[in-house]
């Protein structure tokens, strides 16, 4: 019987081991050496922006916000096709989220979505840039502009992703960035907020640890988001390696786009000419997804389905509205796309027989 192919796995080696067995030789396990080093290195990677460390890519947009002043009364305006974390860390600030429909190639916010969705009480754009493909920064920065709102980049599966040859986490007031395990880049769990200037990444700073800068010196309310000594040293060692795990995961992409694009029923993920996608996932479209999605597993490919639920859909956020033009609280796209999206796994650890397999079973179940 052929091994199950998973949907995603970490690409962990040595040097993680060795990375993480020389901060334990050291009794030194909590934020410490290996966090500041990580944020540096980081640094490089965003153009030179200071970087922050959390816990979690959650913990990383809710930080960025509130750095930023983001609090009652203020709405923010997010896409509902993207995980309730956007959505959430709006909310603990305070903020409003007001939800805007996507564009239907590569499921980023639409632009003139966001623009319908302005009000006197707009103070920022959060466009995520999903599965690892850009959102189409230069409009969303001219809607910006034209009414003086701040943009917070959700680049949480967009490590190394970039836009216009700039690199994501650099085109607004803030960023945020995940390390979940199941992302290009992991730690296990953490996040990295990317700050504008010095003086927002010191409130971040303060934000994640209690408050304080110096022990038992507390100066505002703040939270315990910090990441530890161990997740960084795993993290130093997963940014040496992205480049090259990225260009594997973009390899398999361009297999199965060459594959499956003669497949009948089967739509492959698009990239917008000025974008660099990364391929955090690869994401088809299909009809009746959820018939072929058990197929494949019967098969022993796994899926995934990011996501199933519109998150203006969900009980936590009915009480928000969508963007105007709407039909009801029904976002088109965002409705289609939740319907039909299918994540074929994409990782490092995919070989190339695994490509011809998935192929094959692909074309199988949609036939």
């Amino acid at each position: 019987m052929a091994s199950v192919i998973p949907a995603s796995r970490p690409a962990l080696g040595r040097e993680e081991y060795r990375a993480v067995e020389r901060v334990l030789a050291s009794g030194m396990v909590a934020q410490g050496r290996e966090v500041a080093a990580f944020e540096r290195e980081f640094s490089a990677c965003v153009g030179g922006r200071p970087c922050v460390a959390v816990n979690s890519g959650t913990s990383a947009i809710h930080l960025a916000l509130l750095s930023s002043g983001v609090g009652p009364g203020d709405e923010i305006i997010v896409p509902s096709f993207t995980f309730a974390g956007t959505a959430n860390a709006v909310v603990l600030t305070g903020a409003t989220p007001v939800f805007a429909d996507i564009e239907p190639t590569c499921f980023g916010v639409d632009p003139a979505a966001v623009e319908a969705a302005v009000t006197s009480r707009t103070v920022g754009i959060m466009p995520v840039h999903l599965y690892g493909h850009p959102a189409e920064m230069d409009r969303l920065r001219a809607v910006a502009d034209r009414y003086c709102l701040a943009v917070y980049e959700d680049a949480c599966q967009a490590h190394l992703a970039m836009w216009q040859a700039a690199p994501v986490g650099t085109f607004g007031a803030a960023a945020a960035f995940s390390f979940h395990a199941t992302k290009n880049l992991t730690t296990g769990e953490g996040g990295m907020v990317v700050c504008a200037d010095e003086q927002q990444a010191r409130r971040v700073r303060l934000l994640r640890n209690h408050g304080m800068e110096r022990r038992y010196h507390h100066e505002i309310v703040g939270y315990n988001a910090r990441m530890s000594d161990l997740a960084a040293a795993v993290g130093r060692v997963q940014l040496r390696r992205a480049p090259s795990l990225v260009r594997r995961r973009r390899r398999i992409a361009r297999a199965l786009d060459a594959a499956l694009v003669e497949v009948a029923g089967v739509v492959t993920p698009d990239t917008m000419p000025a974008a660099r996608h990364v391929y955090q996932q690869y994401t088809v479209r299909v009809a009746g997804r959820d018939r072929v999605r058990a197929e494949l597993c019967s098969a022993g490919i796994e899926t995934g389905v990011h996501y199933p639920v519109p998150v203006h859909r969900m009980p936590s956020f009915r009480r928000y509205r969508s963007a105007p033009g709407a039909a009801g609280d029904a976002l088109e796209q965002t409705e289609r796309a939740c319907a039909e999206v299918l994540s074929l796994p994409v990782h490092p650890g995919v070989s190339d027989h695994d490509v011809a397999r998935i192929v094959e079973a692909v074309a199988a179940a949609v036939s």
